[in-house]
């Protein structure tokens, strides 16, 4: 950290992809200037486990825990109460867990009242429809993304995983409300990485994503903490025009 704290880091989070807590924190103290939401991913959190949640506290920002979770109810309402008990702020379960399992996690998270908010995944980042087609979804992604967003909303889960190609349909189908989170954001379209669907941080903030999810971009920057703010930048300009 090295100065004032950006207006807009609220609406950025970066994935702090990292094998160790060590690797983490350092990556993570460059950009928290810019960044105010970490997010702890299925590699660091096998790894290190609820000390990756710790960081949030130490370094002034708050913790979306990246599980995926898609369990049979019982066992996905238990895993809310656990991230709950723990502070972070948002908590990611599978749409395509069905509606009694998004529905035990929506009143497990409401029972707890910490403050966690319950994020559906739509359709990953990294499919396409043909990778939907081979799973047995006919369905083009954009379809799929909203069919499974309006069922996690009816089952009382406030906020949207999906990518920059799908968000302006979904605000505009879920409301001014809904918590839309876009991952698969590139400075630059065409990066060439395992994302398929992607989009800019000026157009996913203008199409009405709540938080931009950012990982490599920034992880793999020559300077992360410009990469980190320039980023933020541009959703305050962007911010500002919608």
């Amino acid at each position: 950290m090295t100065g004032a704290r950006h207006p807009a880091r609220e609406k950025l989070a970066f994935a702090l992809d990292f094998a160790t807590l060590a690797e983490a924190e350092r990556a993570a103290v460059q950009v928290t200037d810019a960044v105010g939401v970490l997010k702890v991913g299925l590699e660091l959190f096998v790894s290190e486990g609820p000390r990756a949640v710790e960081l949030g506290r130490k370094l002034g920002c708050a913790i979306f825990l990246d599980l995926k979770l898609h369990d049979i109810p019982e066992t996905v309402e238990r895993a809310v109460g656990a991230a709950a008990a723990h502070g972070v702020r948002y908590l990611t379960v599978h749409a395509a867990g069905g509606p009694k399992m998004l529905a035990a996690a929506a009143r497990r998270a409401e029972r707890e009242n910490t403050g966690l908010s319950l994020l559906a995944i739509t359709v990953l980042t990294s499919l396409d429809a043909e990778d939907l087609h081979a799973v047995g979804v006919n369905s083009p992604p954009p379809e799929q993304a909203l069919r499974l967003a309006r069922l996690a909303q009816a089952e009382g889960i406030p906020g949207m995983v999906c990518s920059a190609l799908e968000v302006g349909a979904l605000r505009e189908a879920l409301g001014p409300k809904a918590v839309l989170v876009t991952p698969g954001i590139r400075p630059e379209v065409g990066s060439g990485d395992d994302q398929k669907r992607t989009g800019t941080p000026h157009c996913a903030i203008r199409a009405g994503s709540s938080l931009l999810v950012v990982g490599r971009p920034i992880r793999d920057a020559s300077d992360p903490a410009a990469a980190a703010r320039a980023i933020s930048d541009e959703i305050q300009r962007a911010s500002a025009l919608a």
